[in-house]
Parts: C-alpha cells; structure tokens; sequence
C-alpha cells in the first residue's frame, strides 16, 4: 500500500483514518436511466479476493512488458484497498478531461456562459449598415450540431437579432474582432497524424461545429460521383493539400489563403473519394476546417443570407480581422449570443470525450483567471488547482486540456484526489453526472452490460496509442462509494486486453461488500 499526501488519502496499513470530506457516502441519483440487465450479479466480492484477482490479471505473461497503475480508495474511511504504481507518472489519454473538467467547473462554476458580442461602429441608413460588422468571441464551444442539433441554428438566431436592429444589408462585411486566443490553434506535442482526424481539429475564438464538417458524395458505386455536398456548412471550399496529403503548418492560421485552392466539383471527386471511384451509393467524408476563424465566418455569413440580410463583398483572407483596429469605446455592442452553461458543456465534453471542447476550456482558464487565453495561461490555472487541492507536484505534467498531447502525465494519486477534492465541492452532481456511465451512455455505453456496473460505474475513459485509462466512482454492493484510478502505458498486446482487465476491476468493485473480512 501507499501513503498518499495529506487529506482523505491514506495508507491502509497505517491505521490513520484522517479527516474525511462532507459528501455522502452514495452517489447522487444519475439523470440516465439504466438499462435493465439480463445478468444477475455474480457473488460479492471481498477485499482479499479484489486483490488477489487484481494482482493475477496485470502480473499475466502479455502484460510482461505492461506499465499498469492502479489505485482504489474508500474516501469516507480514508482507507486505500489497492495500491500498484500510485505515484509513478503515466500517459492518461482522456484522463486529463477529469483535471480539466474538474478545474473549469471549480474555477468557472457551473452557471458560466460563453459570450460573443456583435458589434458595430457605423450607421444604419435605409436599412443598410454602413462600416465594419464586427463579431468578437472568447471561444463558445457550443456552435455545432453535438450540442444545439443543428450548428447553423445559434447563427440564424444571430441574423434574426440582426433584423430586430432594423439591418437588411451589411455593407462593410463581416469581420473578427479581438484574438483572445493569441497563441497556435492546436495542442503541444499533438501527433502530426492526429492533425487532419476530427479529434485533432485546432481550436480558435470563433469556433464552428468542433472544427470540423463533412463532405457527401452522391452516386452510383465504382463510378464517378454526381454531387457532393458539404455539411453543416454548405459549399465550403475545403483545401486541396488538405486533409488530402496531410502536410500542415504548426498552425492552419500558417496556410495557403482559401480562396487561391478552392476545389472545383471535378478536383473533389479526384481528391477526396477514391481517385473518383464511390464505394456506395454516398461515401462521406470527415474533414477539418484549415482555418478555424475563417469557417465560422462564412458559416454566419451564410446563416445572414439565408434569413435575408445580404453581406457585402469582402476579401476573405486568413485573418478576417477588421481591418481597423478594433475599439470598444467607438463601437456599440448591438446583442450578444450567450452558450448554454458549463453544465450542460460539461456533459458534452465528458461522455463522448470531445478533445475541442476540453482544449478551449483550457485556454478559457487562463483567458478568465490571468487575462490570457493561452494554453501555457491554462496550465498555470490548472496547476494551481493542483497544488491546492494537495496533488504531489512530481505527480503531475500538464501540456494540454484533452490528453491528446504525449507529453501529459498523470499518476493514479494525482487523479483519485482530484476525484475527491470535486466530490466535496457544492457542484458535484454536475460533475459526476457529467461522466460516462458503464452501459447506459457515452464512451461506457458499451462496456460491463450485464454486470452490477451497469448505471452504477461513473467514469472517465481514455484512449491514444499503448495508453489505456479508466478513472472515476463506483459503488459498492453495500452501499459505499469508492474512487478508482486505472491506467496502462506501454502494452504490445490487443486494446481489448486491457480494457478487459479495467472492465473486470470496476466490475469487482461494484460487487464488493467493505464489510466482509480483510
């Protein structure tokens, strides 16, 4: 067993039982419903076999070259069942949204919204805007069909608010205002293969449908296709180095202007859909939007002219910043587009674990608690929550806010107590409804069925190349909570391997009784 620092934490075998924390002892009742079970749930389990089974699974011979740390702590006792490589470092993959999550929701609080402001320092004449049409936004994450149903909605509401101020017309096109996420768009040490995927889009200030769209080929099979459309954003003029050849800046804001590479019907079907072959009857395609500032513009734009409210010509650079400086003192603020609060970005960023989502509450912490939205600003915040939560500072390396990044490092001890800090805070229903739930929904809909996890297990996946995790709560078949860290780094085995000894833990301490003998 390990002695962990000071707090709820504590070795086993010491006999300290130190203070515990005032949450109860059984989770909050979830809002997903669980899934009736065929299975009934095996025997209870006892500790002595808990730990017996646990040691038997990650000392088996295709483990041999396996890192596994595994750490499961009764809070309310202070008493560490389990304990393997609790304070060693490891990749967490998604286990890093715990951390981020966790912060955001401390740090912001449940209630905090995205803001983006429309603003303008001209007139309106005849139901003309003349001068600049400026939108200025700190990086609502909310704009895309995951979380409104459609991406496109928020912005016709946008143009509909446009109206209401009398505007059919904007003469002077539609601009940025300020950069508040000055710095590159994507993650340190994010793989240069991950760059094109839509879990690796980067993120920006204005920000449309998690960065990415997708482009449908219509046609008979083995031929050429008919049409091709690209959704949400209609007509979008996708890039032809890219996603296709995959050779990128350090930064999409470093690449070619959109309007030099603009792909005619023909270049798509040879570009994007199999040298012009369709498998089916409509192959699609995901793709990532180059320039993140750019999309969200023209989808807007587009949004305005669908409602009636023409734009005006403009150059559609990389920038599209206004093309004078941008005063708030000179320009007046006609409406402002609020997102749905953390609570609800927070279940959405959680359970499918959404990298985008997690990236721009990261730059959101340093924007809102230093007044720089920098991911370096981000990790500042982040590691201050660590230390005074009393996380080990050799327990900790954080480099981003999705765990998408290589060089994140995490070790079991750092997230159980970040586990149980949350746990003790007044917004914990929010966070822990906000997790995947084993069988029932997000990243677990579809593992532990038929077990006593099933709508009990609350936790975190993750999942980048030789990295596996599963870190969250459960509750045991008499009735306690119990935190739980499980991470594997470095196996040459199949995935489903480790999944299945993850999988069997949580399943194990779902069926443990704490009252039987040691």
């Amino acid at each position: 067993m390990v002695a962990l620092a000071a707090g709820v934490l504590a070795c086993a075998s010491s006999g300290v039982k130190p203070a515990t924390t005032a949450a109860p002892a059984a989770p909050p009742t979830s809002a997903a419903a669980a899934p009736t079970v065929s299975a009934a749930p095996s025997e209870a389990v006892s500790r002595a076999m808990l730990r017996h089974v646990i040691d038997s699974m990650v000392t088996q011979s295709e483990f041999r070259n396996s890192h596994f740390g595994v750490l499961i702590v009764d809070p309310e006792k202070g008493d560490t069942l389990y304990s393997l490589n609790a304070g060693k470092l490891f990749m967490p993959a998604s286990n890093m949204k715990i951390v981020t999550g966790a912060t955001s929701l401390v740090q912001l609080g449940p209630d905090y919204t995205y803001r983006t402001e429309f603003a303008t320092g001209g007139v309106v004449l005849r139901d003309t805007l003349h001068g600049q049409f400026v939108i200025s936004g700190r990086g609502d994450p909310s704009i895309s069909d995951h979380m409104r149903g459609s991406a496109l909605q928020p912005l016709y509401d946008a143009a509909d608010s446009v109206k209401a101020h009398g505007i059919k017309a904007i003469a002077g096109g539609i601009y940025s205002g300020p950069d508040v996420f000055p710095d590159s768009t994507i993650g340190f040490g994010w793989s240069w293969d991950d760059l094109a995927e839509d879990y690796g889009a980067g993120v920006d200030a204005l920000y449309f449908n998690e960065g990415f769209g997708t482009a449908i080929a219509r046609g008979k099979p083995g031929s050429s296709p008919d049409s091709i459309e690209t959704l949400p954003l209609h007509n979008y003029p996708i890039l032809m180095n890219y996603p296709i050849v995959r050779r990128l800046p350090r930064s999409p804001r470093d690449a070619p202007d959109t309007g030099d590479v603009r792909l005619e019907l023909n270049q798509l079907r040879t570009a994007f859909f199999a040298l012009g072959k369709l498998k089916t009857a409509a192959d699609t395609l995901v793709y990532v939007y180059p320039n993140q500032r750019f999309a969200f513009l023209r989808a807007l734009t587009d949004a305005f002219e669908a409602r009636g409210v023409a734009v005006g010509a403009q150059v559609w650079g990389l920038g599209d910043v206004a093309r004078t400086p941008y005063d708030p003192k000179r320009n007046t603020v006609l409406f402002t587009m609020h997102s749905p609060p953390l609570r609800e970005i927070l279940r959405a960023l959680e359970k499918p674990s959404q990298n985008q989502i997690a990236e721009i509450l990261y730059k959101t912490l340093g924007l809102e608690k230093t007044g720089v939205g920098s991911a370096d600003s981000g990790r500042v915040v982040i590691e201050r929550q660590l230390a005074a939560w009393g996380a080990q500072p050799d327990g900790y390396l954080i480099r981003d806010g999705s765990g998408l990044s290589r060089y994140d490092y995490l070790s079991p001890e750092t997230i159980v107590r970040v586990l149980d800090k949350i746990r003790a805070d007044s917004a914990f229903h929010v966070f822990y409804d906000a997790l995947p739930i084993a069988g029932v929904d997000g990243s677990l809909e579809h593992r532990m069925r038929g077990t006593a996890a099933v709508g009990n297990v609350h936790a975190k996946t993750g999942s980048i190349a030789n990295a596996r995790s599963l870190s969250g709560y459960v509750t045991t078949a008499d009735n306690h909570m119990l935190l739980f860290s499980l991470l594997a780094n470095n196996w040459t085995t199949k995935q489903s391997a480790v999944d299945s000894v993850q999988n069997r833990i949580a399943v194990m301490l779902a069926e443990l009784k704490l009252r039987d003998a040691q």
